[in-house]
């Protein structure tokens, strides 16, 4: 991932009657509860994993988000067991080969590299030597980052000095001057970074190519458009598909089950600042690369596509 703007009141008034009608369709019958490792207050998967959780609201589902600092926390704490579900970058899951498995592919996320708007650097080799915040512990921009950075030619350990702060803590800390990048993986816009001022977005664009041909295909050439920010450039980064996964100890049914919301709510499922530059489409839910499907989510798809 993976922002926290408020949603909008039509956006609210529509999850509300999917909330009244599983009210009066799950009777008195106590709903399965799925625990869902999502991500840090202010991101995208902090805002999408709500929006599950209030369409799970009409089946006899509960989905319970838990805020986490991102991808690597989420995957670990599938992978042992600790949740039901998690959403995590492709890149991060690839390194959890056979300890979880996808229930679809979500949105794709965008690598912001955010720097002073009156400052000197202008391009990732100019990071040599400065202070970097790459994510949060245990965040999926830990790892991209980690890889952009040794992409440009730079040592992580070496070359630059690396921090771990969480995203309004490292905005905060860019503000100020006490940082003097930050790099984050979510949605566009994202209201913690406050672009074009007093932050400005580094085009990464030209870093997509080689790093598909050193890490593999999970990375993508994307753009940021024109006033995605308001009053922003355009510029082109690097995409990364958010995947929603799960512990192969899913039940089949209740993974079928999440499966048909992503399908039928997918207009819903869009955290209302992304809508325009982010979309959820059917058609490539199951285009999850190397983490194979849960076999709920596989027999899901059979009955809707064939």
């Amino acid at each position: 991932m993976s922002g926290g703007s408020p949603m909008s009141r039509r956006r609210m008034l529509a999850l509300a009657a999917l909330a009244s009608a599983g009210m009066v369709s799950c009777g008195t019958s106590d709903p399965v509860t799925v625990r869902l490792a999502s991500g840090e207050d202010g991101g995208f998967y902090y805002a999408f994993a709500g929006l599950l959780a209030a369409a799970a609201a009409n089946e006899s589902l509960r989905i319970e988000p838990v805020e986490t600092a991102g991808s690597q926390q989420n995957l670990r704490m599938v992978a042992d067991g600790e949740v039901d579900m998690a959403l995590a970058l492709a890149d991060s899951a690839s390194d959890f080969g056979g300890r979880v498995v996808a229930l679809g592919r979500v949105y794709e996320n965008y690598l912001q590299l955010a720097v002073r708007t009156d400052g000197p650097i202008g391009e990732v080799a100019d990071l040599r030597g400065r202070r970097v915040n790459l994510g949060a512990a245990g965040s999926g921009a830990a790892v991209t980052g980690r890889r952009l950075l040794a992409t440009a030619g730079l040592d992580p350990a070496v070359d630059v000095v690396v921090e771990h702060r969480r995203l309004r803590d490292a905005a905060r800390s860019l503000t100020d001057g006490t940082i003097d990048a930050l790099l984050w993986a979510g949605g566009v816009p994202t209201a913690a970074l406050t672009v074009p001022d007093p932050m400005r977005l580094i085009d990464l664009g030209a870093f997509a190519a080689p790093m598909r041909e050193r890490y593999g295909p999970v990375y993508d050439r994307v753009a940021v458009p024109a006033d995605a920010y308001p009053a922003g450039p355009a510029i082109h980064t690097i995409g990364v598909a958010n995947l929603l996964l799960a512990a192969a100890t899913l039940p089949d049914e209740t993974a079928a089950t999440v499966v048909d919301l992503l399908v039928r709510h997918a207009d819903a499922l869009v955290p209302a600042e992304a809508a325009g530059t982010q979309f959820l489409d059917s058609r490539f839910l199951i285009g999850t690369g190397t983490v194979p499907l849960h076999p709920g989510a596989v027999q899901a798809y059979r009955r809707r596509h064939g």
